[in-house]
């Protein structure tokens, strides 16, 4: 088993191209619009445990999930940038919940202002939950600014959850309903040194499905990952965030105990969603039911849920997976999400947000429900929100976006891995042994990425091969270098010298792509992608009744169409289908195709100017 280290946030600074853009709308807009929505929502008044019964705003359950999120966010924003603004506000926040603390350590705005009596007596009331996302915003904002007091605050809480939940056993459950605090504590211990916080995320790992425990009003076991001991599972099961933060925490554990027995159930629910589970985009949980996972291949486009920060876990997952096992496999599942489902719950100007990531949208059908007008509709929202009533996705869009450039590069005594194609300077290693990198690239708008490696001290340069990629160059500076491809998907580059310069050069065509015919709603149909950006049709581009559209790809000749706004468009050379007038059914000889060119945008980019219909998959049409 590899145990890679990740560069962490202070060692990179990302200097231009698609993230640089995305960093700064979230810096200047998308952080502080979600902070003004919280301000009146009233959820940073809640920290104040001043809430009586008969007030307005009355606290919810996972408010300081939310607000936890948005600190953190800030953290690596004033880290990267600095901003006085923010870090007032923090230091505020932080002021307000240390006054609050109860003095065995608890804080939590919901239970304290509003059930008392009840804490850590609900498993499914996100308290644990709750914690660990405040655990992380303390290690970001001690990493931003080497402030201890809410570390400290969170420690003191840590510290009681551990006596509850692992010494004393005085809690009616035994792991959270809702993970997350799993991750918190593996973040905790290396910002601490404190081995105890590790053994503890550890334990609610294991104790997980071994128990009886409490369900949430009709939920099954398995929306709820308690179906099987985490070394049984086998397949990716339940709530699809709550899964993809256990996922992610069990290839914590894996790679911090060296548990080859735990990585092998990784690896096993890793290829279950990437082969069975998972949309083009990299989106995940099918069902609105749950926001969960369904069967194998039922992937529906018009239904389809896929929240915003079931991708991010999936990232996070397969991020983890790749310090475990150094396979391109992980990287390009990352990559597949950083591109398409993930910034697809942003707008473009980053003041408004998606829950959820159709797949497919129809303003018709979505008001279909007419004869219960009050019906909550099957189908996706038409247009994105400023806010939402449970508002996960917005403040994990922010962090994690700050947090972007920790995600670029692994290394060890002997390799140096880039990982990820974005345009940034780090520094690499400690002790002396520093390598530093610069790469420049336009990914994913062009294959080109330039590297400059100094003082690799021996060690080998590894450089993933998206799987997307069947065509690729390599030019480097030094003659006496040497380069192979791996079996597992990376390019090793061998150099003596102090200073190498790498131009990796990827073909990147626009590809026409098949999903497997179980896949039922996309059987027989093709989706548009060019390097990791997948494409989409939407009708303010190519007028009404976009299901009429057809093509044939062997006769489609793309057009690539440089966009300062999107990225870039593609158009292909189509077809629009016409039945008979006044025919609902009619003998397909009947039918009339009128060739059109059909304009293609990237998926992230779709309900960004408007109603408007969109589909991912087209029909085709193969003409002889």
């Amino acid at each position: 088993m590899n145990s890679l280290k990740s560069v962490s946030l202070s060692g990179v600074d990302i200097t231009g191209g698609f993230w640089k853009k995305r960093a700064e709308i979230n810096r200047k807009t998308t952080i502080y619009r979600v902070y003004e929505r919280f301000a009146q929502t009233g959820r940073f008044d809640a920290l104040t445990l001043s809430w009586r019964a008969g007030m307005e705003n009355k606290p919810h359950i996972f408010w300081d999930s939310d607000i936890a999120k948005w600190m953190e966010g800030a953290a690596y924003i004033i880290e990267k940038d600095g901003d006085e603004r923010l870090e007032k506000l923090c230091d505020d926040m932080i002021d307000t919940i240390v006054k609050g603390q109860a003095p065995d350590g608890y804080f939590n705005s919901y239970f304290q202002t509003c059930e008392p009596d009840a804490r850590f007596t609900r498993r499914v009331d996100h308290e644990l939950y709750c914690c660990g996302h405040f655990v992380e915003a303390a290690v970001a904002y001690y990493n931003a600014t080497g402030k201890r007091k809410l570390l400290d605050a969170m420690c003191r809480y840590v510290d009681l959850v551990e006596k509850v939940f692992k010494t004393e056993h005085s809690a009616p459950y035994f792991t959270p309903g809702h993970e997350e605090i799993e991750l918190a504590l593996v973040k905790l211990y290396h910002c601490t040194g404190e081995k105890r916080y590790l053994d503890l995320s550890k334990y609610f790992v294991d104790e997980r499905g071994r128990h009886q425990e409490s369900s949430y009003q009709q939920s099954s076991i398995y929306e709820l990952q308690d179906q099987l001991p985490v070394r049984e599972m086998t397949t990716a099961e339940g709530h699809a965030v709550r899964a993809g933060y256990l996922y992610s925490a069990m290839a914590d554990i894996a790679r911090e105990y060296a548990d080859e027995e735990m990585l092998a159930a990784c690896k096993r629910i890793f290829e279950n969603i990437s082969k069975k589970r998972m949309y083009i985009t990299g989106g995940i949980g099918s069902s609105k039911i749950g926001e969960a996972f369904t069967l194998d291949y039922d992937l529906p486009n018009k239904t389809s849920y896929t929240e915003t920060c079931a991708a991010i876990s999936l990232a996070m997952f397969a991020h983890r997976m790749t310090s475990c096992e150094l396979d391109s496999k992980y990287g390009d599942i990352f990559e597949r999400v950083i591109y398409n489902a993930f910034p697809a719950g942003v707008s473009l100007d980053g003041d408004s947000f998606y829950y959820s990531d159709p797949m497919e949208i129809s303003p018709r059908l979505a008001k279909r429900n007419v004869s219960r007008p009050t019906a909550q509709s099957e189908f996706p929202k038409l247009t994105r929100s400023k806010v939402f009533d449970c508002s996960c996705c917005p403040t994990n869009i922010t962090r994690f976006t700050a947090d972007m450039g920790e995600y670029i590069y692994f290394y060890d005594d002997n390799i140096v891995v880039v990982d990820q194609f974005i345009e940034n300077n780090a520094e690499i290693g400690t002790d002396g042994k520093t390598t530093k990198i610069e790469m420049k690239t336009s990914y994913p708008e062009n294959g080109t990425v330039n590297i400059k490696a100094t003082g690799l001290n021996g060690k080998s340069l590894f450089i993933r091969i998206p799987g997307w990629c069947d065509k690729y160059s390599v030019k480097l500076s030094d003659k006496d270098a040497s380069y192979v491809r791996e079996k597992n998907g990376y390019l090793k580059i061998d150099s003596a010298d102090e200073e190498l310069f790498v131009t990796f050069e990827m073909e990147m065509p626009v590809v026409f792509v098949e999903a497997d015919p179980r896949v039922e709603e996309s059987a027989g149909k093709l989706a548009v992608m060019r390097g990791p950006v997948v494409y989409c049709s939407e009708s303010v581009d190519n007028g009404s009744d976009i299901h009429g559209i057809y093509v044939d790809a062997n006769n489609a000749e793309p057009e690539v169409v440089s966009d300062s706004e999107m990225l870039n468009t593609i158009t292909v050379k189509g077809f629009r289908k016409t039945a008979p007038e006044g025919e609902l059914y009619f003998n397909r000889a009947k039918a009339s195709f009128t060739a059109e060119k059909i304009k293609l945008i990237p998926y992230y980019c779709m309900e960004n100017r408007g109603e408007s219909e969109m589909c991912v998959w087209l029909n085709v049409r193969t003409v002889k």
